[in-house]
């Protein structure tokens, strides 16, 4: 490779005439600093340094830029900024190449799932993390770097799904837990996670139970898709336009009773195994839950359902599904079918356990009683059913009010006061 020395200025960059073979003109005043003329006509500024001293030294060669698109004075300038810092011990070209190959956030998502998502949470929460980053982060976010992403490109990602609030907040936890990680990784500094102060939406929680009528109608149409192994619709019916009969496998109705009658969630109920129901001790034991190791009460129906259940050889599960040995793993169709003959087409199958909460937050059972029922690790998740859990407070109030109008009313005496403890001797408890 020829080589020449000479001041390179933007006339004499300019002048420079192509050769068979590629060749430098080395700046006279800045040390490595250097243009490569290409026989195909294309220039280039580089500044050669060394990095290090003795055998190990390495001699790095950046390119600054292309002479089409750069004036001389400028790559002057960058090549005069590089020679500083490589006096000050500094390897510009080295954090170029580090910063080019930096990683990207789709390299965080594909390490947050292989290294935390799934070896430490539920299968169910993985598959929500990998559909969260497939539907709605890979596109947005996938080819940036990690380092890059600011509190704006969160903010407006955020914001671009205000119409999905609950979908929005779990995006932004699902983020910030993966730069958290990102930090102890060292892939960004420390403090930097871009999630902080971004505010979440405002979640209205769901507050669908069923009223004595629809438990009513409901247990009408388990019945009869007990008995008859289907469930027949009218021309009229909206769920299934024209006249169709839907089967039923049985153990979809023994399913949704478990549910209504227990509180589980439908993954617990869907997985049961019948080594885990306690018929004695009147309760299930499960290895593991959402919140890990869980035993539910059984109450006397719920114990009868479960008496009355056949068992299959060869299968483990309670809920068998119509493959030898396996569990029911679609609910969703039967539930519809089921949920549409009774009325209750806005009434998810997790519903049913907030109808079973519901009961018994009206019947006069504490929050904490029913947390411990439902399962519930934080006292908030069950402060939903506060409400109902006034309606005794309310009725008995109402009882008292009555009477004591009525008495009030007619002006005699027609109630009868029972002095409190400690009442009759004067003082007050």
């Amino acid at each position: 490779m020829d080589s020449r020395n000479i001041k390179l200025t933007q006339s004499a960059v300019d002048a420079a005439k192509t050769a068979e073979k590629r060749y430098a003109l080395h700046d006279t005043v800045i040390v490595g600093f250097r243009l490569y003329v290409l026989p195909s006509g294309r220039k280039t500024y580089h500044y050669r340094y060394r990095v290090g001293g003795g055998r190990g030294a390495t001699i790095r060669e950046p390119k600054i830029g292309d002479a089409k698109s750069m004036k001389a004075e400028k790559a002057r300038a960058i090549a005069r900024d590089w020679q500083a810092e490589v006096a000050k011990g500094g390897d510009p070209g080295g954090e170029r190449q580090a910063k080019r190959q930096a990683p990207r956030m789709t390299d965080l998502f594909d390490r947050f799932l292989a290294d935390h998502a799934r070896p430490h949470k539920k299968a169910s929460s993985v598959r929500n993390d990998e559909r969260l980053i497939s539907s709605r982060l890979q596109d947005a976010l996938g080819r940036r770097k990690v380092e890059e992403v600011t509190r704006a490109d969160i903010d407006g990602l955020h914001k671009a799904l205000a119409s999905l609030p609950y979908e929005a907040n779990r995006c932004l936890a699902l983020l910030s837990k993966a730069f958290n990680l990102a930090e102890v990784w060292g892939w960004r500094a420390d403090g930097t996670n871009p999630c902080r102060h971004v505010r979440k939406y405002a979640e209205k929680k769901r507050k669908r139970f069923l009223s004595p009528a629809e438990l009513s109608r409901l247990g009408e149409v388990l019945r009869t898709a007990e008995h008859d192994g289907c469930l027949t619709f009218p021309a009229r019916n909206q769920a299934f336009p024209g006249s169709r009969t839907v089967p039923i496998i049985p153990s979809a109705v023994t399913a949704v009773r478990l549910l209504i009658l227990s509180g589980a969630r439908k993954s617990e109920i869907l997985g049961l195994h019948w080594d885990w129901i306690d018929f004695d001790g009147r309760r299930i034991n499960l290895p593991d839950s959402k919140t890990g190791e869980k035993s539910i009460p059984l109450n006397a129906p719920a114990l009868e359902v479960l008496a009355n259940t056949p068992r299959v050889d060869g299968n483990p599960h309670v809920i068998v599904g119509r493959k030898p040995g396996a569990a029911l793993v679609n609910l969703k169709d039967p539930w519809g079918a089921i949920r549409a003959a009774a009325g209750l087409e806005d009434v998810r199958i997790h519903d049913l356990r907030h109808s079973f909460a519901a009961v018994g937050a009206g019947g006069g059972a504490s929050l904490p009683i029913i947390g411990a029922l439902l399962g519930h690790t934080q006292p908030s998740t069950t402060q939903r059913y506060a409400h109902l859990a006034d309606d005794p407070l309310r009725a008995a109030s109402d009882a008292i009010g009555a009477k004591i109008s009525a008495a009030m009313d007619e002006r005699e005496n027609s109630i009868t006061v029972v002095p409190l403890s400690g009442e009759r001797d004067g003082r007050t408890s």
